[in-house]
């Protein structure tokens, strides 16, 4: 029987009793996130350094040239997410249950992507190991100017995959996971995500008010996790400067 020493248990106790470190990512490379189903390149976009993200040659959706439609049926929304791969930036060594998210994004949908694209930009957390089962806020910046009112009521969007999709909260609880912003696709929008327990919000651009409010995320009031830069395979997205403070 191995017996440790009181020093070295001492050292583990203090290492464990420590407030988790908050991480701050300029997004100018790949340093410190892990890709999955996405493929990420360095870029200049719209005036300061970002990482550019776009699905991966196995996973990236078949161009078409499919004119748009006013929404998608139940079998068209049902289809989609049987097809869909998550694509997610991981970032590394950090678990994340409460505190706050914040990160520059823009989305918008990728050349020959579908009617239905609409730029899914957003933030995961929570993220466990299989990398498909986490809570998320996304935004669909084409419905934030979009010519029709259901449209623009379905800008920002809470999900917690993979049972929670936004096709099956929409048909069990329309309207509660979702809500309108005034957004643009290709701009930078600033994000700011507050989640505590099970309680979380949606902040963006710096308003004071949250854009959409979720009192009872899916994962529970002690959920844990990763944290990564979220976006849907027919998108475009730019990220940088994400800023992760996790509860004290």
């Amino acid at each position: 029987m191995k017996i440790q020493h009181p020093l070295a248990a001492l050292l583990a106790f203090a290492a464990l009793s420590l407030p988790a470190q908050d991480r701050a990512l300029p997004l100018d490379s790949t340093t410190g996130l892990t890709l999955h189903h996405t493929q990420a390149v360095p870029v200049s976009f719209k005036g300061r350094p970002a990482l550019k993200l776009t699905a991966d040659s196995a996973t990236a959706p078949a161009a078409t040239n499919a004119p748009a439609k006013k929404g998608p049926g139940k079998k068209a929304g049902g289809a989609a997410e049987a097809g869909r791969a998550d694509h997610l930036a991981i970032v590394d060594g950090l678990e994340f249950s409460s505190g706050t998210i914040e990160v520059d994004l823009a989305g918008e949908p990728g050349a020959g992507a579908a009617g239905g694209a609409r730029g899914f930009v957003g933030v995961a957390f929570r993220v466990q190991p299989d990398r498909k089962t986490y809570d998320c806020f996304y935004l669909r910046p084409t419905n934030g100017r979009a010519d029709d009112q259901e449209r623009r009521n379905h800008t920002a969007q809470y999900i917690s995959h993979p049972e929670h999709t936004w096709f099956a909260l929409r048909e069990k609880t329309p309207s509660r996971y979702e809500s309108y912003v005034d957004l643009q696709p290709a701009e930078w929008i600033h994000v700011k995500i507050v989640v505590a327990g099970d309680k979380a919000r949606l902040f963006v651009n710096h308003a004071e008010q949250p854009a959409l409010i979720v009192n009872d995320v899916k994962t529970g009031a002690k959920g844990r996790g990763a944290v990564a830069l979220w976006f849907e395979g027919s998108t475009v997205a730019h990220f940088a400067n994400l800023k992760i403070t996790p509860a004290r």
